[in-house]
C-alpha cells in the first residue's frame, strides 16, 4: 500500500511540475471528453481525508491519466491495470469512513442518536476487511482496527442511550449491533447500558419546581380548545400506565418501533416534545441526552470563529456588537436553500440591518460615558 501511495505521488508530478505537462494532460481531457469539475489531490500528512481524496479523484481522471502515459513518452510512472483495481479497492473501502466523519463535522451538527450506528458501521468494516482474503486490505483493517479498539473499546455508554431514545430502533438495535460484533460479549454490554439508562431515568423522578410549573401551566390553559382536550388526554393516559406499576421508560421501551423505513427523516427531539405530556420525565431526560454534542467541532468551530470576530485590531470590540456579528453570520450561512438573487437581497438587508444595531448599541452605551466627560 504504502509503494502505491508513492507512485501515485509521482503520478500527481503532473499537474505541479511544468506548465507543459499541465497543458498536455488538459489537452488528454478535451481529447476524451472529461469535464475538469474536480481538482487533482496531493497527499497531506496532517489531514485525514487526503488519502481518500488522492485516490477519488485519481479514478475520476483514470482514463485520462492511461491517455497520458501513452501521448507523453518521457513520463514513466503510470499505473498499471491491477494497480488502478487496487485503488478502485481502496477507495471504495475509505468511502464510508470519509462520510461518517464528515458526517459528524459537519456545520449542521446532528443528534446523538446517529452516533451508535455509524461507529457500529466503522467497526465492523474493519472487521469485515481484517477477515478477508486480500492479505493487503487485512494488513491495512488490522492496523487500523488497533487504532480504533485504543480509542473506542467501550462505545460511550451515555451516546449509545441516545439510540434506545430514538423511536425507530429502540433496544433492539442495540443489542443487534452489539451481536453483530461479538455474540460472547453482547450481554454484558447490553446490561451496562440498560442498568445505566435505568439509573439515569431515576435522577428525572426526583421532583423540581421547574417540572412541577410546566405541569401547571399544561393543564391550566384554555381547557375549551381541541388542543389543550388532547393534551389533557395524554396526560390522562400517562397516569392510567403509571397506576400499571411500570416506569414511563418500562412502557417505552415496551412499545412497537416505528418504521424506519417509513420515518427515514424523523426529526427525534420533536417526538419527544409531541409525546411529554405522555412521558413527562422520560421526554426531559430524551431532550438533555440527544442534545449532548457528539464531536468538539462545534465548541472548536466556535472559539475560532471568536478569533476572527475579536483579533488584535479589534480587541475592544463590545460584547454586543460581537454577539450581533457571530449572529448574522449564523443567520447568512443558514440560508443555503435560497437561490442567487434571493440570497444576495438577504444579504444586503442582514448587513444593513447589522450596521444599524451596531450603530444603535455604540450610541446607547457611549453616550453617557461622553455626558460624564462633558
Amino acid at each position: 500500500m504504502m509503494r502505491l501511495s508513492g507512485k501515485y505521488e509521482k503520478v500527481l508530478s503532473i499537474s505541479r511540475n511544468s506548465e507543459t505537462r499541465i497543458m498536455k494532460f488538459v489537452e488528454c481531457l478535451s481529447s476524451l471528453g472529461l469535464p475538469c469539475s474536480k481538482k487533482l489531490r496531493q497527499d497531506m500528512p496532517i489531514r485525514w481525508n487526503s488519502t481518500y481524496q488522492i485516490l477519488e479523484s485519481a479514478l475520476h481522471y483514470q482514463q485520462a491519466y492511461i491517455h497520458y502515459d501513452l501521448v507523453d513518452p518521457d513520463f514513466r510512472h503510470g499505473l498499471f491495470e491491477d494497480e488502478w483495481k487496487r485503488v478502485k479497492i481502496v477507495a471504495t473501502f475509505l468511502k464510508p469512513f470519509y462520510d461518517i466523519t464528515t458526517f459528524f463535522s459537519g456545520c449542521k451538527y446532528p443528534t446523538t442518536n446517529l452516533y451508535l450506528p455509524k461507529v457500529w458501521r466503522i467497526e465492523k468494516l474493519l472487521e469485515e476487511q481484517k477477515n478477508s482474503g486480500d492479505s493487503v486490505m487485512s494488513e491495512m483493517a488490522t492496523y487500523m482496527l488497533r487504532k480504533f479498539e485504543k480509542y473506542w473499546r467501550s462505545y460511550s455508554v451515555i451516546l449509545s442511550m441516545a439510540i434506545i431514545l430514538d423511536p425507530r430502533y429502540n433496544l433492539k438495535f442495540v443489542k443487534f449491533c452489539f451481536t453483530k460484533l461479538n455474540s460472547d460479549t453482547d450481554e454484558a454490554k447490553l446490561k451496562v447500558i440498560k442498568d445505566n439508562l435505568q439509573l439515569l431515568f431515576k435522577e428525572y423522578l426526583i421532583p423540581s419546581t421547574t417540572t412541577s410549573l410546566s405541569e401547571e401551566h399544561a393543564s391550566g390553559s384554555g381547557s375549551n380548545e381541541m388542543g389543550d382536550a388532547l393534551e389533557e388526554f395524554d396526560m390522562f393516559e400517562s397516569q392510567l400506565e403509571s397506576n400499571t406499576g411500570k416506569t414511563q421508560l418500562d412502557l417505552y421501551l415496551e412499545e412497537a418501533s416505528l418504521d424506519h423505513k417509513i420515518n427515514p427523516n424523523l426529526d427525534v427531539l420533536g417526538f419527544w416534545k409531541d409525546n411529554r405530556l405522555r412521558y413527562p420525565e422520560l421526554s426531559s431526560m430524551a431532550r438533555d441526552v440527544l442534545s449532548v454534542p457528539i464531536t468538539t467541532v462545534a465548541s472548536e468551530s466556535a472559539f475560532s470563529i471568536g478569533g476572527r470576530v475579536i483579533g488584535k485590531f479589534r480587541s475592544s470590540i463590545l460584547p454586543a456588537n460581537a454577539e450581533a456579528q457571530l449572529c448574522t453570520r449564523d443567520w447568512i450561512c443558514g440560508q443555503e436553500d435560497l437561490d442567487g438573487s434571493r440570497l444576495i437581497l438577504m444579504k444586503m438587508r442582514l448587513l444593513l440591518t447589522l450596521n444599524l444595531i451596531l450603530r444603535s448599541l455604540e450610541v446607547r452605551i457611549r453616550s453617557p460615558v461622553e455626558d460624564e466627560i462633558v
